[in-house]
Parts: structure tokens; C-alpha cells; sequence
């Protein structure tokens, strides 16, 4: 039986581990402590100097200013974010948490779980592939479509926070992210190589498929040359942007059908995803469009981008894959932050409806604002009333203005707060109070009402109505519902779609 090794930490904190490898990696042995509520990572390799001041302060200020302020706690679940450094036998170490017990595979692979994962690591590879997804994963881990919307909501969160912090990650892949569909999660991991621009280089250049154009062009060049483009803020955008659409589309947006080089596989792979990168769904040039013919059976439909085209991932999203992947592809500078992903991700679950096919597997879908909508997975066309309440805001007494912004109509679909007062953001700034929904949608007997909970100053403006907490409002075409009043309170404005 393996021993337990006691030491301490450099700030003088002590520390345990039993002493034998869990997990090793390219560059560190892993050790669980005695009681799994923590790691101990040894660097296989001496590090120098510079490596060391860069780990002491991600271990020091950089977590401090992210993890000890107010809602520091929030960023607890996002990252696995290493906590001190430590010595041993000439070493160097980190101690990390332990991933939350859902990033960690309960069921496997399908047959009895034949690859032998349950109890791994949930990488974010098995959901980011249509044919990892339909070959090989227990139905139970896959989640459904507003899963893996909400996972990519909280990992462009934790990209956005660690870029205010004036940090990279530079190696942004499904091996570093973590996530767990069924439940909406994901966790940033692997973060003690992250990069300071103009003071800490990063340590590696990536992870093929997510390693930016500007990047893999200059790859070949000295680590010290002016003209080498190396990891940095808006290389972790191309990865996020990269990330996001293959968590919701199950497919690359570079691997076309395209060849740049017949004779040389290296050099035609550094050409597609380089200098000549191009967007498999490039409106204006079809040349790289995925050969469906020539695709694994496994692999569709999800790669017939004529039957699963991005556009089905709503408004917000669809012009962030373009200005992502066509402007902003060879132009880092235009490629959209990770705020704009945030703000397009929360919009579009807000536009989510649930398939009444009780058997499709994606479960929701975004609507395409059509008078009749059908689920883009399984083909179910919606059936019934469907209100659509469009949103609108106030920036001065009694004048709204529209808020590019709507929501989707279910029975049990919440109000909340962000939804009554446009100065509300669903973010991790949100207080207890703030998470609470402040009503609700329900259909009885053919009709859609709305029931407030919370909201004091709920009024049908069309009749000129208050409705009181604990009562409820009918909605029809055409009403204008007033949720809140002075700055930033919301003004509904409810379109009835009959399908």
C-alpha cells in the first residue's frame, strides 16, 4: 500500500499526498491527497526561473484578485485553479483542487462501458464530436442541446473573467475545458501555463484544431522571433469561438473537404488550418464544404452543413461564428471577445423552446421566428399557440426602446429579475435575490398566462391593469405588459405565433 508523504507548501502551509501516480501527463506526475479533496502535481521536468515567478504569482496575486474578491466564490466552480507551490525531491509541484464530482464520467461508454472512462475525466473531446458522441458514450452522459448551451455560457464567462484579469490561457482546447452537458457545466483546467502578455511567453503554442491561423503560419519560425505570433487574447478567442461551435454543432468549422497539397499531409495541414484556413460554411466560397458523401455515417447528419447549417443556432450566434470565422479569421483583431459570446449565449437561451418530439434527442431548439417552427434536429414541427414576448426597455420616462432581445413561451419557462430591469445582468454579480425568478408561464386549458411572484409593479398596459403578486395575466397578440418602471425596466410587447 502506497505511503502518505507529508510536506508543506511554499507559503508554509502543510500539505499530503499518497504516493502513487494517479494521472501523468506531458509535463506532470499527478498524486491525490488522502482524502481526494485535492492534488498534487510534480513537474516532470526542472522549471527556470522564469516558469517559477509565472507559477507563484498564478498561484498568488492572479487568484487572489479573482478568487478573493466579493462573488469570488462563483469563479470556484469554473476553474480548477491551482491554490500553492510546493518542493520535493528537486521538483517542483502545484496543489489544485479536485474536479467537482460531475466532471467526472458516471456512466462511460455505451456496452457496460467498454472503453473503461467511468470514473475519468469528462475531456471535452467525447461531446465535441458527433462520432465520439454516437459511438462510444453512454446515452445517460450526452446531455441535450440546452446543455451544452449553458456549458459554453459558463466557459466564455471564465474566458472573459481571466482576459479582465490581463491573462491568457494559450492553450484553450477540449482537453483543457471540462464539461458536463447533462447538467449545463464546464470547468477551465490546466491553467498554471497561462500567459501574461509583455511579461510571462506561454509555455506551449497549443493544441492542434484550436491553435489560431496566425499561429500555425508562423510556427516554423525561432520562439524569439518579432515575426513568430504566439498565444495570447485573441488566439484564446479563435479557440473559443472554435469550442462553441463544435459543442453545439459536433463538427470543425475548418476541416472541410478541401486539399492544399496532395504529395505533403504535413504541409496541407498547416495550409488548412494556416494561411489558407477557411470556414466549411463560407457563404461566398464552397470549396471547403464538408464531402458528405466521403463522411463516417457516424459523423451525420451533423456533417451535412446543408441539412445542420450554423444558422440554426439563432441570430446571435450565427453572426458571431461569421464575424468569428470569416472576419475575423486572418484578422485577430476582429474576432468577437468573449463578452460577446457571453451576452449572445444568454440571449439565446432565452429564445430556446423545447421539441415536442418526445423521442428527439437534442430535446430544444432556438426559434427560427417563422409562423410555423420545427425543430432543425429532428424535423417536429411545433403545434399550438406560441407566445414570443419581444423586449423592450426604458431610457427615459414613459419612451422604451427595443432590446434586440426576446423570449420563448413554455410551460414552466421563469421571469427573472434580468428580464423586469435591463440594468440587471445574469452574471456572476447577480445577488441571492437576483437568481430568484420573479414569475412564471403557464398553459391551462388552451390558454397562456403569466404568473407574477415577484414583480410589484406588474400592469397590462393594453387595459390598463395593475396585476398584483400571486395573481396572474393572460397573454394575447398584440398586449404590451409592463414588468418594471423607472430606468432600465422592461416593457413586453407579446407576439402570439398559431402553429
Amino acid at each position: 500500500m502506497a505511503g502518505i508523504l507529508r510536506l508543506r507548501t511554499a507559503d508554509g502551509q502543510p500539505v499530503e499526498f499518497v504516493d502513487e501516480i494517479i494521472g501523468s501527463g506531458a509535463m506532470k506526475d499527478v498524486y491525490f491527497s488522502p482524502d481526494r479533496s485535492y492534488v498534487v502535481a510534480f513537474y516532470k521536468t526542472p522549471q527556470d526561473a522564469q516558469a517559477r515567478e509565472r507559477l507563484a504569482m498564478i498561484t498568488g496575486k492572479y487568484r487572489e484578485s479573482i478568487f478573493e474578491q466579493v462573488g469570488g466564490d462563483y469563479w470556484k466552480d469554473l476553474f480548477c485553479w491551482p491554490t500553492a507551490m510546493l518542493e520535493h525531491e528537486g521538483r517542483l509541484g502545484l496543489v489544485a483542487p479536485t474536479y467537482p464530482r460531475e466532471f467526472f464520467f458516471e456512466h462511460g461508454s455505451k456496452n457496460d462501458d467498454m472503453l473503461n472512462i467511468r470514473g475519468k475525466e469528462k475531456e471535452g473531446k467525447w461531446f465535441a464530436a458527433a462520432s465520439l458522441r454516437h459511438r462510444f458514450l453512454d446515452p445517460r452522459e450526452l446531455g441535450d442541446w440546452l446543455g451544452h448551451l449553458k456549458a459554453c455560457l459558463l466557459l466564455a464567462r471564465a474566458v472573459r473573467r481571466m482576459h479582465m484579469a490581463g491573462l491568457a490561457h494559450s492553450d484553450l482546447s477540449y482537453k483543457n475545458v471540462l464539461i458536463d452537458p447533462s447538467r449545463g457545466r464546464a470547468c477551465v483546467i490546466d491553467v498554471d501555463g497561462l500567459v501574461v502578455p509583455g511579461k510571462y511567453p506561454p509555455d506551449v503554442v497549443g493544441t492542434p484544431d484550436f491553435i489560431a491561423p496566425e499561429v500555425v503560419m508562423t510556427n516554423h519560425l525561432p520562439k524569439d522571433c518579432p515575426q513568430r505570433n504566439l498565444p495570447r487574447r485573441e488566439t484564446d478567442l479563435h479557440a473559443l469561438a472554435v469550442l462553441i461551435y463544435m459543442y453545439l454543432l459536433y463538427r470543425h468549422p475548418l476541416r472541410g473537404g478541401k486539399i492544399h497539397d496532395v504529395d505533403d499531409e504535413q504541409r496541407d495541414e498547416t495550409l488548412t488550418m494556416g494561411e489558407k484556413a477557411l470556414f466549411v460554411e463560407h457563404p461566398g466560397d464552397a470549396s471547403n464544404r464538408i464531402r458528405v458523401a466521403q463522411a463516417k455515417p457516424s459523423d451525420l447528419p451533423w456533417a451535412d452543413t446543408d441539412k445542420l447549417p450554423f444558422k440554426l443556432t439563432g441570430p446571435y450566434l450565427s453572426s458571431l461564428f461569421e464575424q468569428a470565422f470569416i472576419d475575423g479569421l486572418h484578422r485577430p483583431t476582429q474576432r468577437p471577445s468573449a463578452n460577446d459570446w457571453e451576452t449572445a449565449l444568454v440571449k439565446t437561451v432565452d429564445l430556446i423552446q423545447p421539441c415536442q418530439n418526445p423521442d428527439c434527442a437534442q430535446k430544444w431548439y432556438v426559434f427560427d421566428n417563422t409562423t410555423r417552427p420545427s425543430c432543425p434536429f429532428c424535423g417536429t414541427h411545433f403545434r399550438g399557440k406560441l407566445p414570443v414576448l419581444n423586449l423592450y426597455s426604458s431610457r427615459q420616462a414613459g419612451r422604451f426602446r427595443p432590446d434586440n432581445h426576446r423570449l420563448m413561451v413554455w410551460t414552466g419557462q421563469s421571469l427573472f429579475p434580468w428580464h423586469a430591469d435591463n440594468r440587471v445582468a445574469p452574471n456572476e454579480k447577480l445577488t441571492e435575490r437576483q437568481r430568484r425568478r420573479v414569475g412564471y408561464f403557464v398553459l391551462h386549458e388552451g390558454r397562456w398566462w403569466l404568473v407574477n411572484e415577484a414583480l410589484p409593479e406588474l400592469n397590462d398596459v393594453t387595459t390598463k391593469t395593475a396585476v398584483p403578486i400571486g395573481g396572474k395575466l393572460e397573454l394575447k397578440d398584440g398586449q404590451q405588459i409592463l414588468l418594471s418602471t423607472g430606468e432600465g425596466g422592461r416593457l413586453v410587447v407579446v407576439q402570439m405565433v398559431q402553429a
